[in-house]
C-alpha cells in the first residue's frame, strides 16, 4: 500500500511539473499518451521553465534517491536530449544535515561505548551534509585528528522502498518505449541499485578507499585518507582527517601559487592511470570531493574524498577502450566500426563501411579545429546520438566511466580553458598499449604466468594422453597393449639403470687403479 501511495505522489509530480511531454515522448502505445492526455485536461497547456529545469526540479522533490538517479541519467546522452542532460547535470545532493546530537546516538551504538570514550573532541556541527550521510571533525584519544562520517538514519528502508519503484518503471520502460531493449533500463537500474547499497556500506567505503590509496602510493599526485580500522562499522566511518582547498576556488588556489595547468593535467594523468593501468578508479569525482594540499610537504597534490562510488573494469573492457581511444587519436574510424562490431555492441549484420561513415561525420569536425578546442565530451554525446541508428547497445558497466570522463574534462578546462585533453591523454595510452602488446607486455604476461606453466608442464604427458583417449573407452586390446608397452618401458628403464651403475663402477674402478699408491 505503501509504494502505491508514492507511485500516486510521482505520478502527481509527472504532471504537476509539465513532464508528460518527456516521459511519452518514445512509449509505443497510444493508448498510454491518451490516457495521461485526458488525466491532464484543464492544465496550462504550456509551462515557463523549460523541460529539463522542471525534470530537475521534479526529481529533487522526489527526493535523495531519485536525485541520484538523476545524476547517473545524466551521463546517458544518448537516452536523454541534450538540454535534459544538462540540466540533470546540475543535480547536487542539497540535503540538510540531522541534528548532531543524533549523530552521537548514533556512533554510541555502533561503537557500543560513550562518545567520550572514544574521542577527545567532537564537533556536533557537521561539516559537510550529503543525502547518504553527514562529516564531523574530531579528535582521538590519542590526538589524532580525524574526520568521522555518519550514515543517515533509515536510509535503507528509505532506500530499498524507492529502489523497488525504480525497478517497476525500468521494467514498464523496456516494455513500452520503442528504445527499451538498446538503452537496457533494467540492467541500468540494477547497476544504480548496486552503487546505492555500496555507498550504504561504510566499511566497503572504506577498503575502497584503502585500495585506491595503496594503487596511488607511487604517483605522488593525489592522497587519499587513511582509514582508522579500529573505528570503521557499516554506519559509522572514521579516517585521517585531510585539510585542503575546495578544487573549485581557483582564485584561492592561483593566489597561493598553485600551478593551475599542471593541476589540470595531473588530474587527467591520475584519471587515466586509475582506468587503464588499475581498472579500478574513483567514480565520484565532482568539485565537492576533490581538494587540493597547501600544505608544504604535499603542495598542490589533489586530495581525494567519498568513495562510496567506484568503478571497476575488467582486462578486456581496459584494452578494448584502450583500442578505441587510440583508434580516433589516430582518425581510424574503420577500426573503431569494427571494433563495435567484434565487441558485439552493434548486431553482427552491420556493415561496417556504414558505420565508419557515420562516426567519421561525428569526429572530423572536431579533429579540424585545434586539439586545445576539441572537446571529448561533445564527442562521445554525438556518438551516443548516432549510435540510435545502428541499434548500439549501451554497456551498463561502463555508464560511470562515461560520467567520469565527463567530469574529469568539465573540471580540467574549468581550471585550464586550454586543456588539451587528447593531446596529454595520448602519450599515456600509447605507453599503456605498448605494455599490453609489445615485447613489454609479452615479457610481463610470461613472468605473471610462470608459476602454472611450472606446474602444468610436467603434467603435460599426461593431459596429452588423457586428452586422446577421452571420449572413448578403450578396448581389451587396447588396454592388453598399453600393459604391455607400461611393462616394456619398465624392463627398458631396468636396463638403463644397469648400463648407468655398469659405466660407473667401470670408471670409478679405473680412476681407483690409477689413483697414487694402488
Amino acid at each position: 500500500m505503501g509504494q502505491f501511495f508514492r507511485l500516486v505522489f510521482i505520478g502527481i509530480t509527472v504532471l504537476r511539473f509539465g513532464l508528460d511531454e518527456v516521459a511519452l515522448s518514445g512509449f509505443r502505445q497510444g493508448w498510454v499518451r491518451l490516457l495521461v492526455r485526458v488525466a491532464t485536461i484543464g492544465r496550462r497547456s504550456r509551462l515557463d521553465a523549460p523541460r529539463g529545469a522542471r525534470l530537475r526540479m521534479a526529481l529533487e522533490r522526489l527526493g535523495p534517491i531519485f536525485v541520484k538517479f538523476g545524476q547517473v541519467l545524466s551521463t546517458r546522452r544518448d537516452l536523454l536530449p541534450l538540454d535534459v542532460a544538462d540540466e540533470l547535470a546540475l543535480l547536487q545532493d542539497r540535503v540538510p544535515p540531522f541534528p548532531g546530537a543524533q549523530a552521537v546516538l548514533l556512533i554510541e551504538k555502533a561503537f557500543g561505548k560513550r562518545l567520550a570514550d572514544v574521542f577527545e573532541v567532537f564537533d556536533t556541527v557537521p561539516v559537510a551534509s550529503a543525502s547518504i550521510a553527514q562529516v564531523h571533525f574530531a579528535t582521538l584519544k590519542n590526538g589524532r585528528e580525524v574526520a568521522v562520517k555518519v550514515l543517515r538514519p533509515g536510509m535503507l528502508e528509505v532506500i530499498d522502498h524507492d529502489l523497488n519503484l525504480l525497478h517497476s518503471l525500468a521494467r514498464l520502460v523496456d516494455w513500452a518505449w520503442a528504445d527499451g531493449k538498446r538503452l537496457k533500463p533494467r540492467e541500468v537500474v540494477a547497476e544504480f541499485d548496486v552503487y546505492l547499497h555500496d555507498e550504504l556500506d561504510l566499511v566497503r567505503e572504506a577498503a575502497n578507499a584503502a585500495h585506491l590509496r595503496r594503487n596511488m602510493q607511487g604517483l605522488d599526485l593525489v592522497m587519499v585518507p587513511e582509514m582508522v580500522w579500529d573505528f570503521c562499522t557499516t554506519t559509522v566511518l572514521v579516517m585521517e582527517r585531510m585539510t585542503g582547498v575546495p578544487i573549485s576556488q581557483i582564485q584561492r588556489l592561483r593566489d597561493a601559487g598553485v600551478d593551475i595547468p599542471k593541476l589540470a593535467r595531473d588530474g587527467v594523468t591520475i584519471f587515466f592511470t586509475q582506468v587503464f593501468r588499475d581498472g579500478f578508479f574513483h567514480a565520484d569525482m565532482h568539485p565537492g570531493n576533490i581538494q587540493v594540499s597547501l600544505a608544504p610537504r604535499s603542495f598542490g597534490r589533489y586530495i581525494a574524498l567519498d568513495f562510496g562510488i567506484v568503478g571497476t573494469l575488467t582486462d578486456w573492457d581496459k584494452e578494448y577502450l584502450a583500442q578505441n581511444f587510440m583508434a580516433f587519436f589516430r582518425r581510424d574510424y574503420k577500426r573503431v566500426a569494427e571494433l563495435h562490431v567484434e565487441s558485439g555492441w552493434v548486431p553482427a549484420d552491420t556493415r561496417v563501411d556504414a558505420l565508419e561513415g557515420a562516426i567519421r561525420a561525428v569526429c572530423e569536425p572536431h579533429f579540424d579545429r585545434p586539439l586545445k578546442d576539441i572537446s571529448l565530451g561533445q564527442v562521445l554525446m554525438r556518438l551516443f546520438q548516432t549510435s540510435r541508428r545502428f541499434n548500439v547497445e549501451i554497456q551498463p558497466q561502463l555508464v560511470l566511466l562515461q560520467k567520469t570522463l565527463l567530469n574529469i574534462e568539465g573540471l580540467g578546462r574549468q581550471l585550464d580553458p586550454e586543456l588539451d585533453l587528447w593531446a596529454t591523454a595520448k602519450p599515456f595510452l600509447e605507453t599503456w598499449m605498448h605494455r599490453q602488446v609489445g615485447w613489454a607486455g609479452l615479457v610481463e604476461r610470461l613472468k605473471n604466468e610462470s608459476p602454472r606453466y611450472a606446474q602444468l608442464l610436467p603434467e603435460l604427458p599426461r593431459l596429452v594422453h588423457q586428452a586422446l583417449l577421452r571420449g572413448r573407452q578403450p578396448d581389451a586390446a587396447t588396454l592388453a597393449l598399453l600393459a604391455e608397452q607400461r611393462r616394456t618401458n619398465r624392463l627398458l628403464q631396468a636396463l638403463l639403470y644397469a648400463a648407468v651403475g655398469f659405466v660407473g663402477g667401470v670408471l670409478v674402478t679405473q680412476i681407483l687403479l690409477r689413483w697414487p699408491g694402488h
